[in-house]
């Protein structure tokens, strides 16, 4: 592996080769994108595909990779401008994606821009509004856990973020009108140490779920597409982003392995089964 560092002019990012540039054997590099993780949350994958050059990033603000414009909000625009910067440095585009959760919403809206810079995306559950029916109750549902967020700090936060990303089919007003859980009910402190940068759970990243894909570029772009889903996701809100998107896009989502980290090795604390999750990768990336 070879650390890199891409300066743009309001951004340091910093990424990661795995293998040889130009690829020994003339496939397509394997770019791998998430958002908010960053290339730290690929490990487990990048050691499943030995036989391919793997490219990980950090996203702008995020682990390594140091903003210049003084700004702390994700858009995928942005950042999709950031992945087309990146694969014009390593010269070796078309690409292909595997791009998860709010790195699929990136995705989207590289392929949107840039076309052909991708071959194959495989969009992994990305997180987005508009394609659902209860659109509206999902705004409120995340506003109430970014609100719990800013009033008592992280651990209530995210305890209302896993009382959302958990319940199953539409938000109801049963399941808005009900308490946020106790921290303690995940196992997670109470105690606030005053921060508001998390950028899950503040207003920073409402740009990503608030993303409205433009299902006409999409299909009318070279780039095969195919939006997957966790098998143990089907019903809960990042599962069903997928299928709705998968359904505006004509196709039917391919079903992977595990819930939303399905990809994650141990190490993570958020365990998938990342050797069942990479056969499958590698046979949707296979079967173009």
């Amino acid at each position: 592996m070879t650390q890199h560092t891409l300066e743009l002019p309001d951004v340091d990012l910093v990424y990661d080769v795995h293998g040889p540039l130009p690829t020994a054997d003339g496939r397509r590099p394997l770019v791998m994108i998430g958002q908010p993780m960053d290339a730290s949350g690929f490990q487990a994958q990048v050691a499943l595909f030995p036989d391919r050059t793997v490219i990980t990033y950090d996203p702008r603000g995020l682990g390594r990779s140091v903003r210049h414009d003084g700004g702390v909000t994700n858009e995928p625009e942005t950042q999709a401008e950031d992945v087309h910067a990146l694969i014009e440095a390593l010269g070796a585009g078309p690409v292909d994606l595997f791009a998860s959760s709010g790195g699929a919403v990136t995705a989207l809206a590289l392929v949107t821009a840039h076309p052909h810079d991708v071959a194959t995306l495989v969009a992994h559950e990305p997180p987005i509004d508009a394609v659902l029916p209860d659109a509206e109750a999902a705004r409120r549902a995340r506003a109430a856990y970014t609100r719990a967020y800013q009033d008592r700090g992280w651990g209530a936060g995210m305890a209302g973020f896993l009382a959302m990303t958990s319940w199953e089919g539409e938000f109801t007003e049963e399941f808005l009108a009900q308490p946020l859980p106790d921290p303690a009910a995940f196992g997670m402190p109470a105690d606030d140490d005053g921060s508001r940068d998390d950028p899950l759970l503040s207003e920073r990243s409402w740009a990503v779920v608030d993303y409205t894909p433009d299902i006409a570029a999409l299909q009318a772009a070279p780039t095969r597409i195919v939006v997957a889903v966790g098998e143990e996701s089907l019903t809960g809100y990042t599962g069903r982003t997928a299928l709705a998107l998968a359904e505006r896009l004509g196709q039917q989502a391919t079903v992977f392995p595990s819930h939303h980290g399905g990809f994650l090795g141990g190490e993570s604390g958020y365990a998938g089964q990342p050797e069942a999750f990479a056969a499958t990768l590698r046979e949707v990336l296979d079967a173009e």
